[in-house]
């Protein structure tokens, strides 16, 4: 299956999967900065609320990337039209 993935990946695919694995950074700190509450536990500092920001953060990088891929293929189809 290697030789049928291409040898450069497209534009934005890099920013896509960065967004992504930000995004799950920022979900994984939500859960742990929830759990205290549903435990009954001394909630965590503030600083870990900011870290949920990062889902945030992530689904910006992601769109970003997804920006960017479609205005590639934009500039490929008309460069192909003309």
């Amino acid at each position: 299956m290697r030789d049928k993935t291409p040898a450069n990946p497209a534009p934005g695919d890099r920013l896509i999967r960065a967004g992504a694995l930000v995004f799950f950074l920022g979900a994984l700190c939500t859960m742990v900065t929830v759990a205290p509450l549903f435990f009954g536990a001394k909630p965590f500092p503030t600083y870990m609320f900011g870290l949920s920001m990062l889902m945030a953060v992530g689904f910006l990088i992601a769109a970003g990337g997804v920006f960017q891929s479609i205005a590639a293929g934009r500039r490929q189809a008309r460069g192909d039209a003309g």
